[in-house]
């Protein structure tokens, strides 16, 4: 038996303990070590039980990624109990975001400089600390990276009933494994990690929140499936344990309970933000952006047009950018081909714009996004254009790339290649940046625009060969942790053209490869619905019927419904 299958095995045997347990345990058990509605945790200090009160509550948050939470209540413990030098570790790790690429290291250095030189330590405590020190030690942040997962697995080792220990190390697993890695390695320890935790301890928050970000690709995401399901449970307060379930439901295509996931995170969020009087920059704008593709997903083309006015009028009313707008604005467009909104919510300059935002108030009512006041306007246009004065930014990308796309649609070769040349020109600043969007992210958008407008003029061949090193780039990158990266996948977008070019047995086989990548798509229901139609009856009725499914809620695309519904009465009747 290969390596590879046996710890296939092994994850499978420990994710059934666990749901075998979490059906058993009480949804929030109560005891001293109970951090509020975040999920129990046991974490014994040397701290007063006043300070301890605070401190417990702190790290159920940090497993959470509720940092400001977790920072409040370090600061709380050590306020009451100025010499708790693990209150003061908690501030350091509450500066380390590691699934995120953020660490403030100078905040999280002049934290751990309060400890005072004569505290009184454990053994245990001791290791916290030295492991926390080597987080913020010397080198760059992923040899930092490496040295705490040394110091962790050490921990983990040597107290082999520390639950905490267990869940802090395979995080640091999941915070050392980079984008460009190409294996699996980092994320299946941490993985089997976090599983055996759940299965001690079904009401951990880290526990079940570490399952579902080391099986988050759909190859995976089933055995992180019962972890989702109870996650929300475990840390109702926290806005960010509602979101997480939605990772893996996104997944598995499982679209009414993605979309249940992130409009309670984004609802929580917004009471939290009114509790605490915060400004609005805080509300969790990433459930928002997620939210947003589920609608689209669906057919709920007014709710996320309602999303979509919701991030216009925060924009607006903060004068500054907002993280996900760019991906909201894009998706929208893309999805519902609203070309003529490209210059609304991508300017290329402030004094083109003509900006977009909501209604005063989001109800009941269908929310249209309607042009704005000048001065508003201009404010939106502004924070764009803030937004793509860091070169390169996803801003300006998908304004490029929508353009190309839509000069494509209007068979326009001159205007879409201009734009394809534009993202080449691109593709090197983001290759120099070296962040989140990789060079062959950009090649594959540059590909998708090339090959669209070639195969509206009738050139397939050239089209075929285009899309083919498209999808090969794609397949090189590792699964997106959520909605797809790329605005149209390159799968779909290949299966699309194959099918127009009369080659429908190849197009199944490009919209089959594009629904294992992203499961349950619409889009690639409906290409392999077509495809099938003239080579696999049964194939094609399963599709349309799937197709049918995800579409329950639906307010658009009447045409494609009742396209699905007119196969499947004639298949019925045959």
């Amino acid at each position: 038996m290969s390596v590879r299958r046996a710890a296939y095995k092994l994850l499978l045997s420990l994710c059934a303990c666990a749901c075998l347990l979490a059906t058993a345990a009480p949804a929030f058990a109560q005891s001293s070590q109970q951090g509020g509605a975040l999920g129990k945790i046991d974490f014994p200090t040397s701290a007063s039980p006043s300070a301890q009160e605070h401190f417990l509550r702190g790290v159920a948050a940090l497993h959470s990624f509720w940092y400001e939470e977790a920072l409040e209540e370090f600061q709380a413990a050590t306020k009451v109990e100025p010499a708790f030098a693990l209150g003061y570790w908690g501030e350091a790790m509450a500066h380390n975001h590691p699934l995120w690429n953020e660490q403030d290291a100078d905040a999280a250095r002049r934290a751990l400089a309060k400890i005072p030189a004569d505290a009184k330590l454990t053994a245990r405590e001791t290791a916290y600390l030295n492991a926390v020190k080597a987080l913020y030690g010397e080198g760059d942040k992923h040899a930092r990276n490496l040295a705490y997962v040394a110091a962790m697995e050490k921990i983990y080792r040597d107290y082999p009933s520390d639950l905490e220990a267990a869940s802090f190390y395979a995080l640091s697993l999941l915070g050392a494994a980079r984008p460009t890695d190409k294996g699996y390695r980092l994320q299946a320890q941490a993985g089997a990690v976090a599983l055996d935790v759940y299965a001690k301890n079904p009401n951990h928050p880290g526990a079940a929140h570490y399952i579902i970000h080391a099986f988050d690709d759909p190859e995976h995401a089933i055995l992180a499936l019962p972890a989702a399901r109870r996650y929300a449970e475990i840390a109702p307060d926290a806005h960010h344990a509602r979101h997480m379930p939605s990772h893996i439901f996104i997944q598995l295509g499982m679209w009414p309970e993605a979309a249940a996931s992130n409009e309670s995170s984004w609802a929580t969020s917004d009471a939290w933000v009114k509790r605490k009087n915060y400004s609005i920059e805080r509300r969790d704008y990433h459930s928002l952006s997620w939210l947003e593709y589920v609608y689209l997903q669906q057919g709920r083309v007014k709710e996320a047009e309602a999303q979509l006015a919701v991030m216009q009028k925060s924009i607006a009313d903060l004068g500054a950018p907002i993280r996900g707008s760019a991906y909201i604005y894009a998706v929208f467009i893309a999805e519902t081909g609203r070309w003529e909104l490209i210059d609304k919510l991508f300017p290329e300059t402030p004094a083109k714009s003509s900006a977009l935002v909501a209604p005063k108030e989001v109800g009941a009512e269908p929310c249209h996004v309607v042009a704005s006041k000048p001065a508003t306007a201009n404010v939106v246009a502004a924070s764009l254009t803030a937004q793509s004065s860091r070169a390169p930014t996803l801003g300006q990308l998908y304004g490029k790339y929508l353009r190309g796309l839509a000069a494509a649609a209007s068979k326009n070769p001159a205007e879409a290649e201009r734009y394809v040349a534009d993202m080449r020109a691109l593709r090197g600043e983001f290759a120099k940046s070296r962040g989140y969007v990789s060079s062959e992210m950009v090649e594959i958008m540059e590909l998708e625009v090339a090959a669209q407008w070639r195969a509206n003029a009738g050139k397939f061949e050239e089209a075929i060969a285009l899309l083919g090193r498209a999808t090969a780039l794609e397949e090189s990158l590792r699964p997106p942790s959520g909605p797809p990266d790329m605005i149209k996948p390159s799968h779909e977008l290949f299966g699309d053209v194959l099918l127009a070019a009369g080659r429908p047995q190849e197009a199944a086989a490009q919209f089959k490869t594009a629904l294992l990548r992203q499961p349950n798509r619409p889009r690639s229901l409906l290409g392999l619905a077509r495809a099938a139609r003239s080579t696999d009856a049964k194939l094609a009725a399963r599709a349309y019927d799937d197709y049918l499914r995800t579409q329950e809620r639906a307010d658009s695309r009447a045409a494609e419904l009742s396209e699905a519904r007119d196969y499947l009465k004639g298949a019925s009747a045959r």
